[in-house]
């Protein structure tokens, strides 16, 4: 069955201005997202797959969908989910239901890539899309290893103390005895199309997760945030082959 990629991308943001189609160590930021697709595909000729780009910003569909070669059809976001409130999930659910009906077809798997993490690689997609098959989760979602602990070293202030204490009470004395906890990067998820259609979201029903590389994805809330993830992504795009190939690949999407 088909593997359905999902882009997902509002006009304007919040933070930085225009972040979705700010330029990145060359290139507009969505096209790693598509590169990395690409790449992903060139590798496993045997997967049959649609690309769709669900936005309500004209620049975006032009970097997509009417600058490159590969197709990825346009899906226009409604506006009632454009809202800064709207679950990214609603969003992805509605480009599978337009997608089911446009190409007259079912998904074995919708698998939805974030368009400000350029910094992935083929391997990432494939550990995704292998643990969802293999382990026949709801959901599989990106995460990295946290390098703070809520058992260890966060606190949150006690309003009826108004000292500051961990978030979570606990008697460890090193970090090493505390639960191993992660955070989610939300590069990538991939869900079962009968789980979005139930209005379900990635931290609901059975989900597992992958594990990225721990200085490849930052949040991009500010201006510096861009500036400190274009030096990272430069020492990876020189020092990791893996992180290259989709930079590389970029020039030949280009019409």
């Amino acid at each position: 069955m088909k593997i359905l990629f999902t882009i997902c991308g509002r006009a304007g943001s919040k933070g930085i201005k225009n972040k979705n189609i700010q330029m990145f160590c060359g290139y507009p930021l969505p096209l790693y997202t598509l590169s990395a697709i690409d790449c992903y595909l060139r590798q496993h000729r045997e997967c049959q797959a649609d690309i769709a780009l669900n936005t309500d910003c004209p620049e975006l569909s032009k970097i997509l969908c009417s600058n490159t070669k590969l197709s990825v059809h346009f899906i226009q976001r409604k506006k009632e989910l454009a809202g800064d409130l709207v679950a990214k999930k609603d969003v992805i659910l509605d480009t599978l239901l337009e997608m089911e009906k446009e190409k007259n077809t079912s998904y074995e798997m919708v698998v939805d890539l974030d368009l400000t993490s350029p910094l992935r690689t083929v391997n990432n997609i494939q550990c995704l899309i292998d643990k969802m098959r293999s382990t026949q989760a709801d959901v599989v979602f990106s995460v990295v290893p946290s390098r703070r602990s809520p058992y260890f070293n966060m606190v949150s202030k006690n309003n009826i103390t108004n000292s500051f204490e961990r978030i979570i009470p606990t008697n460890y004395t090193a970090r090493q005895e505390a639960p191993e906890v992660f955070d989610m990067n939300a590069s990538l998820y991939t869900y079962k199309c009968s789980h979005l259609k139930k209005g379900l979201g990635a931290l609901e029903g059975y989900n597992e997760i992958i594990t990225m590389y721990d200085t490849g994805i930052l949040d991009l809330d500010h201006e510096n945030d861009l500036l400190l993830m274009q030096i990272i992504a430069e020492y990876l795009f020189l020092n990791k082959p893996e992180f290259m190939l989709i930079q590389k690949n970029i020039p030949t999407l280009l019409v």
